[in-house]
């Protein structure tokens, strides 16, 4: 009886998995069929042109049957134009990608969709939404740099209370919008004890500066010795022979996601899940993680075996790190002075 029982278990969990199999193959078909009736898909993102060009190239190779029409901008910049273009009833994006910081608004306002990729299996649980709303596309680690023909390796900071010592003061760079660094700080120290932090550090006469990879330039070419810079950055710009490192003794490291999501009204829905689907396979992120960046997906590992994630004290920023920003950013620019 037993036998006859485990027979007719093992049969009926083939048939199971015949069922299963069949079904997603044909909802994979569906979904390329519908791509080809399709034959575009529109993607807001922040990545470089270059990159962002190379990564459309590479699925457009996959599937010659869509064109993608890109549109690049700076993280405020996208979802300021997703805001303002479906204020006025106008649906144009299919994809979006964005920091976690700036894609919870657009959450919040019913601007994502949902979308259970099977990609996404692999990622943790801190890395996509529950409810398939985003997911993890690569990462950017917030850290403590120098130029190396400044800064002896004895003189490294590396740690944040390191930058607090009187020596630095005036040879700090950061990012006018370091505002998830800021939350993701207060998050680990508390707020009061990373309140007193940024306070100290605001009294170090800061050089203020807009984007990430300006700074980096500007702290290779000497103009401050220390800056809050992209670890993937730095780990580049090192492969490309400029005098640049940065601190991974630093606890904790920052690490802020770069999300992608389908839009809450996507005019090519089938063509936008293949695209979404493709990003986060380990096929687009071998790919991404070409580009220097440190890839979302867990079995990817980045270029770079300093950048690995499993030798950092990490703190992932939550994309719900957002629900109170503008009470966040209101304290960032007052505490640092900045109008």
């Amino acid at each position: 009886m037993h036998r006859y029982l485990a027979i007719l278990t093992a049969v009926f969990s083939l048939a199971l998995w015949i069922l299963n199999s069949t079904a997603f193959a044909q909802s994979r078909e569906e979904l390329i069929q519908g791509a080809k009736k399709e034959g575009k898909v529109v993607w807001y993102g922040i990545l470089s042109v270059e990159d962002m060009k190379r990564l459309a190239g590479a699925f457009e190779q996959k599937y010659p049957f869509i064109q993608v029409e890109t549109y690049r901008a700076s993280t405020e910049t996208v979802a300021n134009k997703i805001v303002t273009e479906t204020q006025a009833g106008r649906y144009l994006y299919d994809l979006v990608n964005n920091g976690a910081f700036e894609i919870w608004p657009l959450y919040k306002r019913g601007l994502l969709g949902k979308y259970m990729s099977p990609e996404s299996k692999p990622y943790p649980a801190s890395a996509k939404d529950p409810e398939g709303y985003w997911n993890d596309l690569y990462d950017s680690y917030y850290v403590i740099g120098y130029n190396t023909r400044q800064v002896s390796p004895r003189e490294v900071p590396n740690n944040w209370e390191d930058l607090l010592d009187p020596k630095w003061k005036g040879k700090i760079a950061l990012d006018t919008e370091d505002h998830e660094w800021y939350m993701a700080m207060l998050a680990s120290m508390g707020e009061e004890k990373g309140k007193g932090f940024m306070k100290r550090l605001a009294r170090q006469d800061l050089h203020w500066r807009k984007g990430h990879t300006l700074i980096a330039q500007q702290m290779v070419a000497g103009e401050f010795p220390v800056a809050l810079i992209y670890a993937h950055r730095g780990e580049k710009m090192k492969a490309q022979g400029a005098p640049i490192d940065w601190s991974d003794a630093s606890d904790p490291i920052v690490s802020g996601m770069r999300v992608v999501s389908i839009g809450a009204r996507p005019p090519n829905p089938n063509a936008a899940r293949l695209m979404f689907d493709f990003v986060i396979s380990k096929e687009g992120q071998s790919l991404i993680r070409s580009f220097y960046r440190i890839p979302g997906h867990p079995d990817v590992e980045p270029l770079s075996p300093k950048l690995d994630p499993k030798k950092l004290k990490l703190l992932r920023a939550s994309p719900q790190l957002a629900e109170h920003s503008e009470r966040h950013i209101r304290e960032f620019r007052q505490l640092f002075g900045l109008k």
